[in-house]
């Protein structure tokens, strides 16, 4: 099974990992559509990927742009989400609309995508969730809670939309713009202490995750599963 001609939706896929999707799979020869909630980073997107993608604005976490979204993109081949919203704080200062974002952006968006989704036989859809949901870090139960929520999801949903395959990556650390967000000023001197403790010796890069994305797309035999990319994070 290959991505050559097929129809690939990547919701997320205006930078970061998603962004790195969306160019393997134009590598791979797969006619691909990107969706994003922000129209200015939808257009700059498609710059970047010299043009070649169609875009959709959607928000995963509203039930009827999720469902607009798709009657605009129409069935689809393979759906890649990487959309996120996070948010990190002390359990006992918990802001429950900042909770609530995260837990939309990543595990109610999952539902919408798998209830409105139409695949073509072969068919997937690849969530994303995290090394939060196996190295929890102070400040980020909801993250972990949500990222954890995705793999019971995933076998569930590769049962329930069977013969469609779903599968779950869970990243570990990845330069991406989230750390901007997250690490702000500090962001170079937090990844090179975690770089020294992976056994890889660094942190990841967008298209590590990417290719691993792509073979599951490929992979007609996996479904159910969550692909560990986190070099080595899990060990250490």
């Amino acid at each position: 099974m290959t991505l050559e001609r097929k129809r690939v939706l990547v919701i997320g896929g205006s930078s970061g990992i998603g962004l790195a999707v969306a160019r393997l799979a134009l590598e791979r020869g797969a006619d691909v559509v990107v969706g994003s909630r922000s129209r200015e980073k939808l257009a700059s997107a498609a710059r970047a990927l010299g043009g070649r993608v169609e875009t959709v604005a959607v928000d995963i976490g509203r039930d009827a742009d999720v469902e607009r979204s798709f009657a605009e993109v129409r069935e689809v081949d393979h759906v890649v989400v990487t959309a996120v919203d996070p948010a990190y704080q002390p359990i006992r200062q918990l802001d429950l609309e900042a909770a609530r974002r995260v837990i939309d952006s990543k595990l109610v968006g999952a539902l919408l995508v798998a209830k409105h989704a139409r695949f073509r036989e072969g068919g997937s859809l690849t969530l994303t969730a995290g090394i939060a949901s196996e190295r929890p870090a102070p400040n980020g139960s909801v993250v972990a809670a949500v990222n954890g929520a995705l793999g019971a999801l995933a076998r569930a949903l590769s049962l329930e939309l069977a013969p469609t395959r779903v599968n779950v990556v869970s990243p570990g650390w990845v330069d991406t713009p989230v750390w901007d967000s997250i690490a702000g000023g500090a962001k170079n001197d937090v990844f090179a202490k975690m770089a020294a403790r992976l056994p890889v010796g660094r942190v990841g890069r967008p298209e590590d995750i990417a290719h691993a994305i792509v073979f599951l797309m490929e992979s007609g035999f996996s479904t159910g599963s969550v692909l560990h990319v986190d070099g080595g994070h899990r060990l250490v």
